[in-house]
């Protein structure tokens, strides 16, 4: 069993940045891929960034490329995102998320475990 908490969320002028923190309990962290997602009012839950369980793999969604940033430290059982030059179409409900298996994917079937969300609301 993982259980994901996630912080960092809050209001933010577009351009700026936030940090989003996933810590994550159970031992079996460092050998699993983990995920970002989001979820805008009245939209569907999308993809937004992936890294594979030792961080050598990531896959971004096109929209985030090139402003945000996935890592992880297996030490402490942490995922971080950061996110810069913020846009107000980035505003939504931001989910961590923990796969089984070491590979990244962008599928939300994919995934197993998921935090609480945090929100994140970027004012233009």
């Amino acid at each position: 069993q993982v259980q994901l908490v996630e912080s960092g969320g809050g209001l933010v002028q577009a351009g700026g940045s936030l940090r989003l923190t996933c810590a994550a309990s159970g031992r079996t962290f460092s050998s699993v891929a983990m995920g970002w997602f989001r979820q805008a009012p009245g939209k569907e839950r999308e993809f937004v960034v992936a890294i594979s369980s030792s961080g050598g793999t990531t896959y971004y969604a096109e929209s985030v490329k090139g402003r945000f940033t996935i890592s992880r430290d297996n030490v402490k059982n942490t995922v971080y995102l950061q996110m810069n030059s913020l846009k107000p179409e980035d505003t939504a409900v931001y989910y961590c998320a923990a796969r089984s298996v070491s590979a990244v994917t962008m599928r939300r079937s994919g995934y197993d475990y998921w935090g609480q969300g945090t929100q994140v609301t970027v004012s233009s």
